[in-house]
C-alpha cells in the first residue's frame, strides 16, 4: 500500500480519483488547498503526489517547484489543460508524468503504479566517497546538506546539490546530460535532458554570488558537463 497525496480544487475529482486509487489498496489524502497539501507532504513524506495544474492562488507548477526545493518525491500532474506547452513545462520542472483529463481509470492506475516503481536508492546521490567531499575551494557535506566555497555557504536545493555532487565527485570527467539525470533522478523518470541545463545555470549563478570568478563547471557543447580543478588543487 502506498501513501498518496491528491491536490485538486474540484471536489468531484478528488472524490472519484481517491475512490479509484483506494480501491487499488492505496491510502489517499485529498486536499483542495495546495498550502495545506505542502505542509502535509513536508511532514508525512508520502510516496507520490498527484497535482492539478490550474488552481487558484497556488498553481500546480508552483507546488511542484516548492516540492523540488527539498524533495525528489514522485509527482504526477492530472490536468484539464490540453496544451503541449503546459505538459512540456510540467516535465521540465521535474514532474514524473502528466495526464490529461478526461483519462482512462485503468491507465491512471497503471501510471501511478509506474511512478511508484521508483526505488528510493534510484534518487539518492552516489555514496562513493562517503558523506563529504572537498574539491579545491568547494566543500560539500551530504549529511548536513552543506555547501561552501572558500568557506562561504552556498544555498542549493536538493536537486542542485545532487547535480553538483555528481560532477564534482569525478573531476575532469565529462558527464552527459542524460547520465546526470539518470543518477540524480533515476532512470524511470520522464525528465527532458535539457532540464539539466537549468540546474547547472542556477548552480553557477549561486556560486558566482560568492565568487565572481567561479568557472569550475565547464560546458562541452554536444557532450555535457565536467567539474574542472586547477592542477594545484588536484594534488590535495
Amino acid at each position: 500500500m502506498a501513501q498518496l497525496v491528491l491536490v485538486d480544487d474540484d471536489r468531484s475529482v478528488l472524490k472519484s480519483v481517491s475512490s479509484l486509487l483506494e480501491s487499488e489498496g492505496h491510502k489517499v489524502r485529498s486536499f483542495t488547498d495546495p498550502e495545506q497539501a505542502l505542509r502535509t507532504i513536508n511532514k508525512s513524506k508520502p510516496d507520490l503526489a498527484l497535482l492539478d495544474v490550474q488552481m487558484p492562488k497556488v498553481d500546480g507548477f508552483e507546488v511542484l517547484r516548492r516540492i523540488r526545493e527539498t524533495s525528489n518525491l514522485p509527482v504526477m500532474f492530472l490536468s484539464g489543460e490540453t496544451s503541449d506547452v503546459d505538459e512540456a513545462m510540467g516535465l521540465r520542472l521535474g514532474a514524473d508524468d502528466y495526464m490529461h483529463k478526461p483519462y482512462s481509470p485503468r491507465v491512471l492506475v497503471e501510471r501511478v503504479r509506474a511512478c511508484l516503481r521508483r526505488k528510493p536508492e534510484a534518487v539518492d546521490v552516489p555514496t562513493g566517497e562517503g558523506a563529504a567531499l572537498t574539491r579545491g575551494a568547494l566543500h560539500m557535506d551530504r549529511d548536513c546538506h552543506l555547501v561552501t566555497w572558500n568557506d562561504v555557504p552556498v544555498h542549493l536545493t536538493v536537486t542542485e546539490f545532487n547535480v553538483l555532487w555528481i560532477i564534482a565527485q569525478r573531476p575532469n570527467v565529462v558527464f552527459s546530460r542524460s547520465k546526470v539525470l539518470d543518477i540524480a533522478y533515476g532512470e524511470d523518470i520522464y525528465v527532458t535532458d535539457r532540464s539539466i541545463d537549468s540546474q547547472i545555470k542556477r548552480i553557477r549563478l549561486k556560486l558566482r554570488k560568492v565568487d565572481q570568478t567561479f568557472d569550475s563547471i565547464e560546458t562541452l557543447y554536444g557532450l555535457g558537463y565536467r567539474y574542472v580543478m586547477a592542477p594545484q588543487d588536484a594534488q590535495h
